[in-house]
């Protein structure tokens, strides 16, 4: 189902790729819109690949994620101090006597206090890490279309809810994020052939069912080390009632899985395009669904390495 994916957050990639433009006005409207509330989770990668950008266009949301990025760490530092008192009174207690709520107390003080220092550190950074482009469901990222005869990258949350459908329809249905190849002219016969899109995506990943019956996740990765080109349906939602925020979101395509994915347990693949087959599939015909069809049949087929998820 592609529950998660390292995906480029680095917007330039594209413009080198596919000559893209980049809507910074709609990256820079979504940071705003953060500041004052809106939720707009991303991926650490995009933050600094914005931070990076010495385009003066970026500076606005430079400065907003400059401002962000204080209050997140003075949060934490308040946290660090709440969670180390913590700690410390549980051991002054258990030098009195053991009790359970007290090993309880320094055991997820400690955790806390360490997932505290990790994410201050990350704040610290500037230099992106491959964890730093991996997206969940609800997380926004970097994802190119075509608008007015044009390639263009703009900001969409990774999952899609289809224009016309309610709000409700996050959280009814949760798997939107994933769009069934065999559902295409059915489910997201909207999107199909009208809305087409794709990320670059360089790992997958995938919930899979251990030998001991217990669940795991296993990173899948192309064997000759090529970006994916991964196809994708997108849809511009906005509320009738004009009292919800619009939103830009996508799915991935997934269809059944090559033997190497089935041997490892999971039952279905996001689909890479061929790059050449790329302006095709962003430029859909909608009176001739078998076209688009075909360039998915028409995917680039790596072998897919897998290990379990660090």
């Amino acid at each position: 189902m592609c529950y998660s994916a390292q995906v480029e957050q680095r917007f330039q990639a594209y413009v080198r790729r596919f000559g893209a433009d980049i809507d910074i006005q709609e990256f820079v409207r979504r940071y705003g819109a953060r500041a004052e509330g809106e939720r707009f989770k991303t991926a650490r990668g995009l933050d600094l690949a914005i931070l990076a950008d010495p385009d003066p266009a970026w500076a606005p949301a430079r400065s907003l994620l400059v401002e962000n990025d204080a209050a997140e760490a003075a949060r934490l530092q308040q946290e660090l101090f709440v969670q180390r008192r913590r700690v410390a009174d549980a051991e002054r207690r258990l030098l009195v006597r053991e009790t359970k709520k007290a090993l309880e107390d320094v055991r997820i003080g400690r955790d806390k206090v360490a997932r505290g220092l990790a994410r201050l550190e990350d704040l610290r950074r500037s230099e992106p890490l491959p964890r730093d482009a991996r997206i969940f469901p609800g997380i926004w990222a970097p994802v190119l279309i075509h608008r007015e005869g044009r390639p263009v990258v703009l900001p969409m949350r990774y999952q899609c809810r289809p224009a016309g459908k309610p709000a409700w329809y996050d959280t009814k249905y949760p798997g939107t994020y994933n769009a069934r190849r065999d559902n295409l002219q059915g489910f997201w016969k909207h999107q199909f052939g009208h809305q087409h899109a794709l990320v670059i995506a360089h790992r997958f990943y995938e919930n899979v069912e251990g030998p001991d019956g217990r669940n795991r996740v296993l990173e899948f990765s192309p064997d000759d080390g090529e970006p994916m080109l991964v196809a994708c349906l997108w849809s511009h939602w906005t509320d009738p009632a004009g009292k919800l925020p619009d939103l830009y979101s996508f799915a991935a395509i997934t269809d059944e899985p090559p033997p190497e994915v089935a041997a490892a347990g999971h039952d279905r693949c996001i689909i890479p395009l061929r790059e050449a087959n790329v302006d095709a599939w962003l430029t859909p015909d909608a009176v001739d669904p078998a076209r688009s069809l075909a360039i998915l049949d028409d995917r680039h087929r790596p072998y897919y390495q897998h290990r379990i998820a660090a």
